[in-house]
């Protein structure tokens, strides 16, 4: 119960004590929770080993990765998850130093869904597959500020591709290579309206360094190179629209 209410219900180790005495009027003592928690810790190694094994062989999981304090510094924890597996690890670096101390992304062949954070991108072994959620704010947010109409078509055919999709997975049916491609002309297109509309800023020659792009730019310019992870969820139905197995678990 000490361990549960500290680390799973993230009570402060003085609360928790005060609560266990409350109930079964035994003094525990702050130190000895804290003690307990390190036995856990140890009886549970093998498991959050199998863990780990587990999420490196699965064929398809999800990464996300959050600010953490850690004795009033700042932190990152970093989750693997899967939807029977979830994995946890803090360090005080966020980056590839962490992933790498980790253990669990590097050199992994399999499906790897995250939100388009540049570390993940050099995991050159994993299949990425970026979380459309995150693409469908963006887009909002790039309509609401320029007006124009090619973010509200690429976030319907987002939607309707995602409907379609389920649709195949309950009757156990895959898309033809043809339907596929018909997605991938589409999505091109809405593409190419968008980039004839927010064409690069081109940096005056009096300026040093490099010159800032639009909002609208920089999305567009995300969805042309990275246009295999995002539409990966309709050539594979086995991959998720959204990340969101790692972005619960976090």
């Amino acid at each position: 119960l000490g361990v549960h209410l500290t680390q799973g219900q993230m009570l402060p180790f003085a609360r928790a004590a005060e609560l266990i005495h409350d109930i079964y009027g035994l003094s525990v003592s702050p130190g000895t929770l804290l003690a307990w928690v390190g036995e856990a810790r140890v009886a549970l190694q093998d498991t959050a080993q199998q863990i780990a094994d587990g999420l490196r062989a699965a064929p398809l999981l999800s990464a996300d990765e959050s600010g953490l304090r850690v004795a009033g510094k700042l932190h990152w924890l970093h989750v693997a998850a899967n939807e029977t597996l979830t994995w946890y690890g803090v360090q005080a670096k966020r980056g590839m130093e962490a992933i790498e101390a980790h253990g669990i992304l590097p050199k992994r062949i399999g499906v790897l869904v995250h939100d388009c954070w540049a570390p993940y991108w050099r995991l050159e072994d994993s299949i990425h597959a970026l979380c459309n959620a995150h693409l469908l704010r963006e887009l909002l947010y790039v309509q609401e500020i320029t007006g124009q109409a090619w973010p509200q078509s690429m976030m319907t055919l987002l939607l309707n591709a995602n409907k379609l999709c389920e649709a195949a997975r309950q009757k156990q049916i895959t898309f033809s290579a043809g339907d596929v491609a018909a997605f991938r002309t589409l999505y091109d297109a809405i593409v190419n309206e968008g980039e004839q509309l927010n064409p690069m800023a081109v940096k005056p020659a009096c300026l040093r360094g490099p010159v800032k792009q639009s909002v609208a730019f920089n999305l567009l310019k995300r969805f042309r190179l990275y246009a295999d992870a995002v539409l990966l969820f309709i050539a594979d139905h086995a991959v998720p629209f959204t990340n969101n197995i790692g972005e619960r678990a976090v």
